[in-house]
């Protein structure tokens, strides 16, 4: 979810905003470089017309439901409004914690104008667990094929080519790179990552990723808005413990 203004973070439909999409010009030639995020939300749009149903009908048909996620969606039930945990916000002179989103007026409490497919659900650690170990499991989980396992297989390569990299915003350190809709470690680096886990950090205080080697998931969930794309103490503090804690 993108911070800051506007709010909606996107306040146009999906035809609306590709017809707006439509008019800007290319930032660079397509494969020269990488871009974090627009492609993601044009391919959710593609994803709806196509499948002729709404972005989360088919989220829910398709991935939830198969894989027990009873509590991931766009927007949270008023029933379970009290589930809903508040986000935070620090102020970089002060250090005090700053309410970012709360359950009165909550961004999750009504459905958004734009379903984005690259960013915007609300989950649960155990929603998220299912969909780790399913992706772990080469495509299965309790019997049931989401995925094949060549399908996973690339979507957990990296697929940026030489120089795609270059200044490239919002990728977790030097050694990473990009497969279909997940970072890729390639190297290590100062954040305790280990070549070949995959997964995402998001800007709202989450963070997951999989090891396959040790077949290990890892997720933490701070409920903190990261002050800069850099992760912060408290992930590599995590992800060290969590590598420490490994008996063998």
């Amino acid at each position: 979810m993108s911070f800051g203004p506007p709010v909606p973070p996107t306040p146009h439909a999906p035809d609306e905003w590709m017809r707006r999409l439509g008019t800007l010009p290319l930032m660079f030639q397509p494969g020269e470089r990488w871009l974090y995020g627009t492609g993601s939300h044009v391919l959710g749009v593609l994803i709806a017309r196509a499948a002729g149903q709404p972005l989360e009908t088919f989220f829910r048909e398709r991935i939830f439901e198969p894989l027990g996620m009873r509590d991931t969606a766009f927007s949270v039930p008023a029933a379970k409004l009290d589930r809903l945990a508040s986000c935070y916000r620090g102020d970089r002179a002060t250090g005090a914690l700053a309410l970012e989103d709360g359950v009165d007026g909550s961004l999750w409490s009504r459905p958004p104008v734009f379903p984005d497919a690259g960013a915007g659900l609300v989950s649960t650690v155990d929603d998220y667990l299912a969909f780790g170990q399913m992706l772990l499991n080469q495509g299965v989980l309790g019997g049931e094929r989401l995925l094949s396992r060549l399908s996973v297989e690339t979507m957990t390569t990296d697929q940026m080519m030489p120089g795609q990299a270059v200044g490239a915003e919002y990728l977790p350190g030097d050694g990473a790179g990009w497969g279909f809709g997940v970072s890729i470690v390639n190297r290590r680096d100062g954040v305790a990552a280990v070549p070949g886990s995959y997964g995402w950090n998001g800007g709202f205080g989450t963070s997951w990723s999989n090891d396959p080697e040790e077949g290990m998931v890892t997720i933490l969930m701070t409920q903190r808005l990261w002050d800069t794309p850099s992760p912060p103490a408290i992930l590599r503090d995590f992800l060290t413990s969590a590598y420490q804690a490994i008996g063998d």
